[in-house]
């Protein structure tokens, strides 16, 4: 080869490693991996946090919403006035924000979307969150004011959730299997089974998305999830379920590791109202029959943080009550014995798909017959898990992690799907909801966790950490999980 034909050469190879690498730089794209398929796509309509995982923040948007720091900011709404009796919000609403398919998001939406979460027919998994408005009048078309029966100190908290995002009423009819928001990125198709796709809303009014392109694929094997991302077919796993593979990715220079903390108390829900459950002795039986770190340990390979009630770890009002439901297993014969029931008794535990519910659920099953308790596992998926369950409320126990955020309230509910009926919790709630002072507002949330746990409502397991995985040049995902959510919206690849 002469001295020409090799500069020529190395010339051409330089530029195709140059070529190369700005295609690579170029990526505009995302494939997410998530082990959760949505039921549905109307986050408004059901109690799954898959649908959140998929469309919070990405496609529809609140009045406020969760920063990934768990902090309210302004979404929808650019500000808002508070009367000096607390009770009436006037919301400023952002000028030029258009929905999906053009049409124009103003007052009348938002009342339209408020109206209907609040309706006596409503289906909203988190209707309470709108049983303190009284009234929702439009000024203008950029202007809101919402009237509550009384002071709420978490009403624009209630805001941010995604049950309470902000829809069209012409979407409604189709908006189960089409979901037309006002996000920085419109839906283009479900493949059922496999994947969603979404696309950047080129018409947003925020800050534009930095991908043009965000691809959800639903890998519900915690096998196939490991081999999908080390196989690089995916760039990323948000709630990646298998932790005993995260020591594998963290040596790995190809990915990085992300591990944060969630809002998901992980619990083993109990029916209040079937016997012999309605025996809080035999709740507490239950609850001395589990060893908790034995399921952290087992399940999720040591991730997680043990509670003893319904409230998060990292919250500066938290009280830790693990103690009252150590494990003990002969303390729980004892009660089951006092109970009537000194040979134990059969019951059913239901598990839905994610590995927290399936791997925790043996484990638990082991450990309660220990003491005489034989639980039938019984294996449902979401969709199950939400009919029998959820809204039958036919189950003896279940296995879930509540990934709503401060959703300790949800024990004031009667009608939820656990029952548990305390008109002195109920008060204490109503109490909290209008109570503005921070110290006030710690003091009753600090009585709650104690007057539930007391109770043995659920068997109180772990904090769910948030556990991801991604390429290492991928930026912008949340660690920490304030909300069931994937937010896309700040994520883009490094150059």
């Amino acid at each position: 080869m002469t001295a020409m034909t090799s500069r020529l050469a190395w010339a051409a190879s330089f530029a195709l490693a140059a070529s190369f690498g700005a295609a690579q730089a170029q990526q505009t794209d995302i494939t997410v991996g998530l082990q959760l398929e949505p039921p549905h796509l109307d986050p408004t309509s059901a109690a799954a946090g898959a649908i959140d995982s998929v469309l919070y923040s990405n496609v529809f948007e609140g009045l406020t919403r969760f920063m990934s720091d768990g902090s309210v900011a302004p979404g929808l709404a650019a500000n808002w006035e508070i009367s000096e009796d607390g009770t009436v919000y006037t919301f400023t609403l952002r000028d030029g924000v258009t929905f999906h398919d053009g049409t124009t998001m103003d007052a009348e939406d938002v009342k339209f979307s408020l109206d209907r979460a609040r309706a006596e027919d409503s289906v909203n998994a988190q209707k309470a969150l709108f049983e303190g408005i009284t009234d929702v009048t439009v000024v203008d078309p950029q202007t809101v004011q919402v009237t509550l029966a009384e002071p709420n100190g978490s009403f624009l908290f209630n805001m941010a959730w995604g049950d309470a995002v902000i829809v069209a009423p012409e979407s409604i009819e189709n908006i189960k299997q089409t979901p037309i928001g006002t996000g920085a990125f419109r839906f283009v198709e479900w493949v059922q089974g496999d994947r969603i796709v979404l696309e950047k809303n080129a018409d947003y009014w925020g800050t534009p998305a930095l991908l043009d392109k965000a691809t959800f694929k639903f890998i519900s094997d915690p096998t196939a999830a490991f081999a999908a991302m080390m196989a690089e077919d995916i760039d990323a796993f948000s709630g990646f379920p298998a932790p005993e593979n995260l020591p594998q990715f963290e040596a790995d220079p190809r990915f990085q590791v992300l591990v944060g903390s969630t809002e998901g108390e992980t619990i083993l829900s109990i029916n209040n109202k079937q016997a012999p459950f309605d025996d809080v002795r035999v709740r507490e039986a239950v609850a001395h029959a589990i060893d908790r770190q034995a399921i952290i340990d087992g399940a999720m390979f040591g991730y997680g943080t043990p509670i003893g009630t319904h409230f998060a770890p990292h919250n500066p009002a938290y009280v830790d009550l693990t103690a009252m439901s150590a494990f003990d297993p002969a303390k729980s014969k004892a009660l089951l014995a006092e109970a009537g029931f000194p040979d134990g008794f059969e019951t059913t535990l239901h598990l839905p798909p994610p590995s927290y519910a399936r791997r925790g659920g043996e484990i638990i099953a082991a450990q309660l017959a220990e003491v005489g308790i034989t639980a039938e596992i019984i294996n449902v998926e979401w969709a199950q898990w939400l009919e029998t369950v959820f809204r039958g409320k036919n189950f003896g126990l279940t296995i879930v992690s509540h990934t709503e955020p401060m959703d300790i309230g949800i024990y004031a509910r009667p009608d939820y799907y656990f029952q548990y009926d305390n008109p002195a919790f109920q008060e204490l709630m109503a109490t909290l909801n209008t109570t503005n002072d921070p110290e006030a507002r710690t003091a009753l949330m600090q009585d709650a966790q104690r007057m539930i746990a007391a109770d043995y409502v659920n068997g109180y397991l772990f904090q769910l950490a948030a556990l991801g995985v991604a390429k290492a040049d991928l930026e912008g995902l949340w660690v920490n999980a304030p909300t069931q959510a994937t937010d896309l919206t700040a994520v883009n690849w490094a150059n």
